[in-house]
């Protein structure tokens, strides 16, 4: 795996790992960018960081920041599965990845999927397996995924009802 605090070459960007700090560093209105997040309280931060923690490397979530702006501009996350089939072997999910919109075209979306494949494989994951648009089938090609059958997925009711009553 990369080292979980490296720099990229010629520029003040930082790989790493969450750390708490990250809510006021704007991780938050970068994950916006993806997909509905809520507003989230410092205690609701503070007990989720915690939380996911716990799970120590098989949960892992990986940002990169503009070291000039104190930013967070990229970000995405893995966890890793235990299965019984294929002895007992593992899988690593990468869910989350996200590039802020002024910093694309950089290659820190690759950067961010790198890290996260990298730390998969580190911990023994047979495969890496990921979910996207079709929209971004190309950009995940280009980080070595290759489509392999369907994704299906049923929302829970209270998650319906969430999404809805945005709507209405």
């Amino acid at each position: 795996m990369e080292n979980s605090n490296s720099s990229i070459e010629g520029n003040n960007l930082r790989v790493r790992k969450l750390e708490l700090s990250d809510k006021s560093k704007g991780f938050l209105e970068l994950l916006r960018q993806l997909t509905v997040c809520d507003s989230v309280s410092d205690k609701e931060f503070e007990d989720r960081f915690k939380e996911i923690s716990m799970y120590g490397d098989d949960h892992v979530i990986c940002v990169i920041e503009d070291e000039i702006s104190g930013k967070i501009i990229a970000s995405g996350s893995v966890f890793i599965e235990k299965k019984f089939i294929r002895k007992c072997g593992k899988v690593g999910h990468i869910e989350d990845v996200v590039v802020d919109a002024g910093s694309r075209g950089m290659q820190l979306g690759k950067k961010i999927v790198g890290f996260l494949a990298d730390h998969a494989r580190s911990m023994g994951c047979y495969k890496v397996i990921l979910d996207c648009s079709d929209g971004n089938k190309v950009f995940y090609e280009k980080c070595e995924f290759k489509k392999k059958e369907i994704q299906m997925l049923i929302y829970s009711f209270w998650w319906m009802n969430c999404v809805l009553m945005m709507y209405y």
